[in-house]
């Protein structure tokens, strides 16, 4: 069903981007490290079911698009293929951020009453995060809503996967759902190991500019070569 070429490049981008520190990545560490591994670990199986929806939702789209026309699902790789180095540049130029503050989180007005969802997604939720925020039963479910809910994760997976898709093999949804279920099942993998690793990895990414900058540089060239490569491939 896979061209093995695509497949193993497929393999080594969805690695890269699982194992890059990332907003995903600095959620369930602030999570573990606000509620402990119980928590950690609930919030990483809630974001796999919640990448899962997009998932799915993707290959029906992309399905009816190829269905629709050749033309406009060569259009969608194109536009995927300049979504990928925007975000390859993106990363790069971020390199250098630092990573959020603790005690700003905690004082900053804006996060004081935000929901899970819009905390996690300025990236403020912390140790020192209100209690509504933490409560072990709850993890599970605001992991999946805040990975459903967010539009950011659609257009990855929309502009991502189907790259690697080769609609003259057939079973375009299959195809999809297919490689999918593989990347979030990589991103949850890494989730879990930042649960296990929580209080070694903050001391790692808080003491180490340079080892953050050097793992976002590299994902970003990642990004950056993957899109290019597409762009100017022959795609059929």
């Amino acid at each position: 069903m896979f061209d093995v070429h695509r497949f193993a490049l497929f393999l080594a981008a969805a690695l890269l981007l699982a194992v890059t520190p990332g907003p995903g990545i600095f959620y369930v560490l602030a999570r573990t490290l606000a509620g402990g591994r119980r928590e950690g670990f609930q919030s990483s199986f809630g974001t796999f079911f919640g990448g899962l929806f997009h998932v799915f939702a993707a290959a029906l789209g992309v399905s009816a698009i190829l269905a629709a026309s050749a033309v406009a699902f060569r259009t969608v790789k194109y536009a995927g293929a300049a979504y990928l180095i925007f975000l390859g540049i993106k990363m790069i130029r971020s390199r250098n951020v630092p990573l959020p503050d603790r005690a700003v989180a905690e004082n900053s007005s804006p996060t004081a009453s935000a929901t899970p969802k819009t905390a996690r997604s300025r990236g403020a939720i912390g140790p020192t995060a209100p209690a509504a925020f933490r409560p072990a039963p709850a993890a599970f479910r605001q992991g999946v809503l805040t990975e459903a809910l967010n539009p950011k994760t659609a257009l990855f997976f929309l502009s991502f996967i189907p790259q690697f898709i080769a609609p003259e093999r057939g079973h375009i949804f299959l195809q999809f759902a297919t490689l999918g279920i593989l990347s979030v099942s990589l991103n949850t993998a890494a989730d879990l190991l930042v649960v296990a690793c929580a209080a070694p990895l903050e001391r790692k990414l808080k003491s180490s500019p340079t080892f953050r900058a050097r793992q976002r540089t590299a994902s970003g060239l990642g990004m950056i070569s993957l899109g290019a490569y597409v762009a100017l491939s022959d795609t059929k």
